[in-house]
């Protein structure tokens, strides 16, 4: 798991962020999406909910990269190559931080792959390595929108990563209190004020002072969750398994991941049957199985299980509040 090494100085990517985003809104690379927001009570969670100001500017982004397509016949990946005056670090020697172009939650970063893989992939343990190296320079909430039903924008794989608190006025994340309620089966939490199909375990929060050395541990709970909420890691059109991991013990597993006897997935077979969003923070992780992507009008990716949602307009906002966040998550849950 050492082969993976870090790439920048511990302690220096908080810094590098604050800088690059300067320097990136002074050169108009970086385009904020200006929001409003709203609590909204439901149950034993205040859902903080989003309001766009200006959507324009996402619109002609979506635009642009449709007449590359046409032009191209290609898809348009904006990770390869990125944007230059959106790069803040190298973390490893398979991943890179950029800034997220068109971001509505300040210092938003994106844990990006070097190489083409599809978000549709499983993650793996460089993935997880990257990640916790990330976790380890400030507090924040990760997230990995696994397909275009989770929430996915873009084919090339990337994690993304916020600041917490997510509100100055609000909860550190609004569904915490919620994560404090959960019950444990071997390890494998569920809260009873979630009617979505999900699955939770608890982290030692010491992972991310070694990210390479305790990836696989993070790694073999992530599997495990993705088994708790019925996710298989089979390709549907060939059957085949990548990781080998179904029907293995969560300790089997572990002790694989650690002697070096589980290989991360080929891109060939590494799609799993079900899309699903995960969210992580240095004390748990949660993963939710989707069935859709958006109630009505209302598009839904992690951040909505995390406890926040993004509107359009206050035609969207009306949704929200006479259907309820809650029974809007169930929906597209699974």
């Amino acid at each position: 798991m050492s082969q993976n090494q870090l790439l920048f100085t511990p302690g220096t990517l908080w810094e590098r962020l604050k800088q690059q985003t300067e320097y990136a809104l002074e050169c108009g690379a970086l385009q904020p999406i200006p929001t409003e927001y709203e609590f909204v009570q439901q149950d034993n969670i205040r859902f903080l909910v989003r309001i766009l100001s200006n959507l324009s500017r996402k619109d002609d982004a979506k635009k642009q990269q449709k007449k590359k397509k046409t032009e191209t016949g290609k898809d348009f990946n904006p990770f390869l190559p990125y944007e230059q005056d959106l790069f803040v670090a190298d973390i490893s020697k398979t991943h890179l931080c950029l800034l997220n172009k068109y971001n509505v939650v300040d210092n938003h970063l994106l844990i990006v792959t070097r190489e083409f893989e599809e978000q549709e992939n499983l993650l793996n343990l460089q993935d997880f390595q990257a990640l916790g190296c990330c976790m380890g320079e400030f507090d924040g909430l990760a997230f990995y929108n696994a397909g275009k039903v989770a929430g996915a924008s873009q084919r090339h794989k990337h994690l993304q990563m916020i600041p917490l608190p997510m509100a100055l006025d609000g909860e550190r994340i609004p569904i915490e209190r919620a994560i404090a309620t959960a019950t444990f089966d071997n390890g494998i939490g569920v809260t009873s004020e979630f009617s979505f199909r999900h699955a939770l375990v608890k982290l030692d929060s010491g992972w991310i002072n070694s990210p390479v050395d305790c990836a696989g541990e993070i790694l073999a709970s992530y599997f495990a969750l993705l088994k708790a909420v019925g996710i298989e890691d089979s390709d549907e059109k060939t059957g085949k398994q990548s990781g080998n991991y179904t029907g293995l013990t969560d300790i089997h597993l572990k002790n694989n991941i650690c002697r070096g006897e589980w290989h991360s997935p080929s891109l060939e077979v590494s799609v799993p049957k079900s899309c699903y969003n995960l969210l992580v923070t240095r004390e748990w992780m949660l993963v939710v199985s989707r069935s859709h992507e958006s109630f009505q009008s209302i598009s839904v990716n992690s951040l909505g299980f995390a406890g926040a949602l993004l509107v359009k307009n206050q035609e969207q906002m009306k949704i929200i509040k006479e259907h309820k966040p809650l029974n809007i998550l169930r929906d597209v849950g699974n």
